[in-house]
């Protein structure tokens, strides 16, 4: 093992270079360095205390004076520091945390709009750009606008309490003068087209915006409570690729001008032929690809007949999406829990994003 010497001058010097850099010190931090390296187990000064051991009595006593007042002026000059830079500290957080108490204040705390309602204005803007009317009817319907009406059959299942809300009350009578034998908490906004095919009569252009309801059970994309848009056109020889660029332009509208959508054969009462509608999606996690939309096809001649209008000479087109699916694809939202808790942190981050 190596002889540990003692040199005076040496640890002299060193301290002296501390004391001077710990004068120096812009900050905490800083300081803590200059302690750890002048007095740690690496440092001139514990060098030297450990050397004073190995020296001849008659040079011990002198050696430990001399290394303890190095000790007593390197605490001195970095208490002395520690204090300085603390009360410097203190005083920028303060001046950092100062109010100005002559300036007013909002006493009450700010809210925010949902997402979901400006949403809803974004869709009823876009048809009313094109020239379409907004339609909007009761959520408490007469079982005949929302399943009759729409060619459901008296036994198709969505007739079922497992899916429908069925209110006690009957024959209520709406504005329309139409009486029905049950009423249901509409199940969809269709009924609002059924409705203004009849008191509006023909070539008709609306879009049907609302709050729906059905029986399904609250999870992270689901909800009982929801909003949906449907669009209604009938007019003389429309045709699907009618239907199709409108659902291309609403994409556009609502995503950005990459989106597109593209159409899946499928099966609903009110239309024939029907079609699932896929959205072709940039942003989807794991790169772009199509996500299921809504749903859409030609409005089913039984749906014209019930309104009075004449299959033969007028077709149409119809479709349906989902407020709440358009919203959390829009903003990447993954959890439906966010929009029905009612916390307005989160609707004031739209808010600051505009």
């Amino acid at each position: 093992m190596a002889e540990v010497e003692f040199d005076p001058t040496a640890v002299t010097d060193e301290v002296s270079e501390g004391i001077g850099k710990i004068r120096e010190a812009s900050d905490l931090e800083e300081l803590k360095a200059l302690r750890s390296r002048y007095s740690g187990a690496d440092s001139a000064m514990v060098r030297a205390s450990k050397a004073i051991g190995v020296l001849p009595a008659d040079q011990k006593k002198t050696a430990g004076q001399l290394v303890g007042k190095l000790k007593a002026d390197f605490g001195k000059a970095y208490g002395l520091k520690e204090g300085q830079l603390r009360q410097e500290e203190e005083a920028r957080r303060l001046r950092a945390e100062r109010v100005d108490m002559t300036l007013p204040v909002e006493r009450k705390p700010q809210g925010a709009r949902h997402p979901l309602s400006k949403l809803m204005e974004d869709v009823e803007d876009f048809f009313v750009s094109m020239g379409w009317r907004i339609a909007q009817g009761p959520e408490l319907e007469a079982e005949w606008y929302n399943f009759d009406a729409l060619n459901f059959g008296p036994d198709h299942p969505a007739r079922q309490m497992q899916d429908t809300f069925y209110v006690k009350g009957n024959q209520a009578k709406d504005a329309a003068g139409f009486v029905g034998s049950n009423m249901v908490m509409r199940t969809h906004t269709s009924p609002d087209q059924a409705r203004s095919l009849i008191t509006r009569g023909v070539p008709l252009y609306v879009a049907c915006t609302g709050r729906v309801f059905r029986t399904d059970e609250l999870d992270a994309t689901h909800t009982p409570v929801f909003h949906q848009c449907e669009a209604l056109a009938v007019d003389e020889h429309l045709t699907m690729a009618d239907l199709k660029g409108t659902l291309d332009k609403l994409a556009v509208a609502m995503f950005g001008p990459e989106a597109r959508t593209r159409l899946r054969p499928s099966y609903f009462p009110f239309t024939e032929p029907s079609a699932e509608m896929d959205l072709w999606f940039p942003d989807k996690k794991g790169g772009p690809g199509w996500i299921e939309w809504g749903g859409c096809g030609m409005v089913n001649p039984n749906v014209l007949r019930s309104a009075g209008v004449d299959p033969e000479k007028y077709s149409g087109f119809a479709f349906g999406v989902g407020m709440e699916r358009t919203l959390l694809l829009r903003h990447d939202i993954n959890d439906m829990h966010d929009l029905v808790e009612g916390d307005v942190r989160f609707s004031q981050q739209f808010e600051m994003g505009e």
